[in-house]
């Protein structure tokens, strides 16, 4: 859908804060899947098409092959795409399937029955599918195979913040999704510097599970009531553009992000004085040790 230009030098257009702008960058995701990866599903393609001249056992061989590469492909994304959520975590525990090496035993697999279909030798076929893995793996890489920040955490309370963090994810999903249909800039950018500090505040609960207590009502009720705000006000304005709804709207996200805020302020602030009275506490039993400290 074709969206107005708006901003400061626009027609009919309003000046635009820093801290507004700023929001849309912030909030924006890169696909971690990328053309490389897409691109694996071409092999398939083509080993059918030329495994249709081999004859019936070759055009068997060849259309078992193809299929294990398309599914080699699309673990390779899934592989992409949880490596990419555990990088951007502090705190994350290892993918539960090692997709992308999957990915790459697959691709050597699919590589051999294709050079089977093509009359080559068991052992030659063994080569290039050994070759053809290791390529992939240097390619692409390995999954992460371990977990991280995960020393000293209560994995009950990491597994707690774990659900609540994928609930909020979704609201944040389908806000964004709902949103499209109105194709406004300005709420857009307002819904990006919304997003950034409700994302903030997720990782600031994922950082320090002892935070989703005072988080909680934040990351679902909250959350669950803007996301049904958000497909209500979407559901009227693509109707009729009331000026009306597009005003409250707007207002709505103003005091939704400047509570998120103020929240991840306050747990902030928490955790530094939890911090100071844990290093007076030590202080105190060092000197009762005799131990001072300059």
């Amino acid at each position: 859908m074709a969206q107005r230009f708006g901003g400061k030098y626009s027609p009919k257009g309003t000046p635009q804060t820093q801290s507004k702008a700023q929001g849309s960058y912030t909030a924006a995701r890169v696909d971690p899947v990328g053309a490389r990866a897409n691109f694996m599903f071409l092999p398939p393609v083509a080993l059918v098409f030329t495994a249709l001249f081999q004859g019936a056992i070759g055009l068997v061989l060849g259309a078992a092959g193809a299929g294990v590469l398309c599914l080699g492909a699309w673990l390779l994304r899934g592989g992409l795409q949880a490596e990419a959520a555990y990088n951007d975590r502090k705190v994350a525990r290892r993918p539960a399937l090692p997709r992308k090496i999957l990915a790459a035993l697959l691709a050597g697999a699919g590589i051999g029955l294709g050079a089977l279909s093509h009359d080559s030798g068991i052992i030659a076929a063994v080569l290039y599918g050994v070759v053809t893995a290791g390529l992939h793996l240097s390619a692409f890489g390995i999954d992460p195979l371990a977990h991280k920040g995960m020393e000293g955490v209560d994995t009950f309370q990491q597994d707690r913040v774990a659900r609540v963090v994928d609930e909020a994810d979704a609201h944040l999903t389908a806000m964004t999704d709902a949103l499209r249909r109105v194709g406004d800039r300005a709420i857009n950018d307002r819904m990006a510097g919304f997003q950034t500090a409700a994302r903030k505040l997720i990782r600031i609960v994922e950082e320090d599970p002892r935070d989703l207590t005072a988080a909680r009502k934040y990351l679902g009720v909250y959350l669950l009531g803007a996301r049904d705000a958000t497909a209500k006000f979407a559901d009227i304005y693509t109707r009729n553009h009331s000026a009306e709804a597009r005003a409250d709207y707007l207002a709505l996200l103003d005091d939704l992000e400047r509570n998120f805020a103020a929240r991840n302020e306050k747990l902030l602030l928490d955790d530094r004085s939890d911090l100071t009275i844990e290093i007076d506490v030590l202080r105190d039993r060092l000197d009762r040790e005799g131990v001072r400290l300059d």
